[in-house]
């Protein structure tokens, strides 16, 4: 029989200590696909959980003590899983008080996510903070559920400016023929965009950063999403605009992304 856990700060979580936070919206995690007890992109995880901690409480917990946790939780669960480690604080949230950080790492089932082809409604959005992978985040639901009723597969997001950003739970990718393009926007840097932009940096693959419209689609020779999943779902469509599949693109983001050694926290 196959078990995952649920741990709190090193400890199987009570129903008592998870409770609490079946409401709560003040908190922030990084989410990780494990392969035979390692993780690709290990410093950049810990990176993010550090930055957004120092965001969200003005301080973090020290990278060994959650290397440590994330030890015990993988220590306890198959060598092939999903984690997610969430970090948050005793005194909750709606209050200005100070109180412990406490971390809560999941495992489950491991997944590669879809396979795509996907087509992206464009809708005009723009999370707060950014840059921190923070919970409680309604309207990407929303975004998603109100999309996939409209008869498309995901939402993509434009910002204020009219500029593609990122969509729901991913990271937008672009190909123009010769480089890989990233959007030139306020988005969230994921742990699978900074492995491929430093990996494909060594491959030789060029890259550049640019705004990328939705007038500017139709130019382009190919787009993916990317996350924790994975490097590269092909995107057949944004909003009307059809694009080609572009499979030396895909293959050259998953070259990049295997070129990553997996890590053992």
């Amino acid at each position: 029989m196959t078990f995952f856990v649920v741990q709190r700060n090193g400890r199987p979580a009570s129903a008592e200590e998870l409770a609490p936070l079946a409401f709560a919206g003040y908190a922030h995690f990084t989410a990780a696909q494990v392969r035979g007890g390692r993780i690709r992109g290990l410093d950049l995880h810990l990176a993010r959980l550090r930055s957004a901690s120092v965001e969200l409480f003005g301080r973090a917990l020290p990278d060994e003590r959650v290397r440590e946790l994330l030890r015990a939780a993988l220590g306890e669960s198959p060598a092939d899983a999903s984690l997610t480690a969430t970090v948050y604080s005793s005194a909750g949230e709606f209050t200005a008080a100070e109180g412990g950080l406490d971390v809560l790492v999941r495992t489950g089932p491991p997944t590669d996510g879809p396979a795509g082809p996907l087509a992206l409604a464009v809708v005009e959005h723009e999370r707060t903070l950014p840059g921190v992978k923070h919970v409680g985040e309604v309207a990407k639901t929303h975004l998603l559920r109100r999309a996939v009723a409209e008869g498309f597969d995901d939402a993509a997001f434009v910002d204020r400016r009219g500029r593609l950003s990122e969509a729901t739970i991913w990271n937008l990718a672009f190909w123009d023929g010769e480089a890989v393009v990233w959007p030139e926007a306020e988005v969230l840097g994921g742990v699978t965009m900074g492995i491929l932009r430093r990996r494909l940096a060594g491959l030789g693959v060029p890259q550049r950063v640019s705004e990328v419209t939705p007038g500017d689609v139709a130019a382009l020779k190919g787009a993916v999403v990317m996350n924790s999943w994975t490097p590269a779902v092909p995107v057949r469509r944004i909003g009307a605009v059809e694009l080609p599949a572009a499979s030396a693109f895909v293959e050259a983001l998953r070259r990049g992304y295997e070129a990553e050694p997996p890590t053992a926290p």
